[in-house]
């Protein structure tokens, strides 16, 4: 495949996925070695965008299992034998996205994410689960695609031109969105400096 060409997640890869052509699961070009080497590279980077999106541990596992089954059927393969990030992101967030239309239910409360064991102090410990549902409150006051732009450069650290090309957006779009999300953030936890 030449650089720069776009691959949509749903259609199919002409010329090799991680499942062969993508359309026989019994293929002899299948490699499952291929997709053990994804789901271990990038299980817990797309868990934990779809915990971000969806926050449900539940629909988040549902989310990485789809997207696997979609990259196995349909994942570019680069020359290296990898999948693309941006490529599994794109299809993750689509994932979520789908998942949570489907399911219209309300999402679970603050115990939805487990927390960490230490020796704080109670008082303390209390005030970080309050500031912890202020950020989730505020977070969840972002729309889904603005939240998932926090995300994937606040939490898992891509770059402007990752997120441009995992949200197909443009580039100032991105940088614009982020911008006035942040600043949503910002008031929102005012309260909280």
């Amino acid at each position: 495949m030449p650089i720069g060409t776009r691959v949509s997640p749903s259609e199919p890869f002409p010329d090799r996925a991680l499942g062969g052509d993508g359309r026989d699961p019994n293929d002899q070009n299948a490699d499952p070695d291929l997709l053990r080497h994804a789901i271990d590279l990038h299980a817990a980077y797309i868990y934990r965008l779809a915990l971000s999106i969806v926050h449900d541990r539940a629909l988040a596992d549902d989310v990485v299992q789809e997207t696997m089954i979609r990259a196995w059927r349909w994942a570019p393969i680069a020359p290296d034998g990898e999948v693309p990030r941006a490529w599994l992101a794109r299809v993750a967030r689509n994932a979520a996205i789908g998942i949570l239309r489907r399911r219209r239910e309300e999402l679970y409360g603050s115990d939805a994410i487990p927390e960490k064991e230490s020796a704080v102090t109670p008082a303390r410990t209390v005030e970080g689960r309050a500031a912890l549902d202020q950020l989730r409150g505020a977070l969840s006051a972002l729309d889904e695609s603005d939240r998932a732009l926090i995300v994937l450069r606040e939490i898992e650290g891509l770059s402007y031109e990752e997120i441009a090309e995992t949200m197909e957006l443009p580039l100032s779009t991105v940088k614009t969105r982020l911008f006035r999300a942040r600043q949503q953030l910002k008031r929102a936890l005012e309260a909280w400096r």
